[in-house]
């Protein structure tokens, strides 16, 4: 971490509150962590009235940052929201994050709030947007141990929130659903969970989406979800690997018969799924087409046409 960004705990923070090593850009200026704050009245987080979307770095590159960049200020406009800041300096204030925290593998997230009104009148058209952004350390969605071996979900009773009451394809914070389907799945001794439509086809997890493969042909749902950053690279990669794959309907039936079950995150890429309910995936281990694409995803993150080099000369 720069000197620069060094600070003290603030009066009335317990001295032994513990925030992530990280830079956050907020309200115009770049803070630590432990120091970026939003007013309580904003509706991100009274109301969940916010979208984000996450890109991450790898040995100094962004992956993908070019579509991570289109899919948050689409869903901004989704949201009939303005974000304060235009494309370029999004993507410097994106770059002088992880300059800044010195980061050479991280976690970059942006972010953009319904804010509040300086009236605090409740028509959402006079509320004024809020935008902001962070670099923290790479965290994975699965363990190095899980990763090898697979993990076991739980496919639970909750159903995914309805696609027509809240768009999927725009990244929000509307988790409860999957939160409590983590705890249904924690009780039952599983790792994770996914979640279903409530009619028999399967939708997403927590934090990524979904492919099944069967017979060499793989099948990632395409109702109810987000359309994932890395479901939409798995895809590719597939066509590339000339193993046949497309979105749409996924049922458990289907997906309990397939013969691998991968998760794609932007939080580790691909990564195998090898019980459902504690029963065995086809032979119970990652299977070769899981390994293909995850393997070629890795060696994508050195390709200059997937990735982008961090301009580390936006460190402050």
């Amino acid at each position: 971490m720069p000197d620069s960004l060094q600070t003290q705990p603030e009066v009335g923070v317990p001295d032994d509150t513990v925030f992530p090593p990280g830079v956050c850009y907020i309200d115009g200026r770049y803070t630590t962590m432990d120091q970026a704050k939003i007013p309580v009245l904003d509706w991100g987080f009274l109301r969940s009235d916010a979208t984000y979307d996450v890109v991450h770095v790898w040995q100094g590159r962004f992956f993908r940052l070019d579509a991570h960049v289109e899919r948050f200020l689409a869903s901004v406009a989704g949201l009939r929201m303005t974000l304060p800041v235009e494309r370029a300096e999004l993507e410097r204030i994106l770059h002088s994050l992880v300059a800044r925290a010195g980061f050479q593998d991280a976690y970059v997230e942006m972010v953009c709030t319904r804010g509040h009104s300086p009236s605090f009148s409740r028509d959402p058209r006079q509320a004024r947007n809020r935008f902001f952004a962070f670099a923290i350390p790479f965290g994975w969605i699965a363990s190095e141990e899980q990763r090898a071996r697979g993990l076991d979900v739980h496919i639970a009773e909750i159903p995914r929130i309805s696609p027509e009451s809240v768009d999927p394809t725009v990244k929000n914070y509307h988790w409860l659903d999957l939160v409590m389907g983590l705890y249904q799945a924690y009780d039952a001794g599983r790792e994770n969970v996914l979640l279903t439509d409530g009619g028999g086809l399967v939708t997403e997890g927590p934090g990524f989406n979904l492919f099944a493969v069967k017979d060499g042909r793989a099948t990632t749902p395409a109702r109810g979800v987000l359309h994932g950053i890395t479901r939409r690279t798995a895809l590719e990669l597939c066509a590339e690997l000339g193993v046949p794959a497309e979105a749409g309907p996924l049922s458990v039936e289907a997906l309990k018969q397939a013969d691998e079950v991968f998760l794609t995150s932007t939080a580790g890429g691909p990564m195998p799924i090898t019980r459902l309910d504690g029963e065995p995936v086809g032979d119970g281990k990652p299977g070769p087409v899981t390994a293909k694409v995850t393997a070629l995803y890795w060696d994508k993150h050195r390709d200059p046409a997937w990735t982008t080099a961090v301009d580390y000369s936006l460190k402050g």
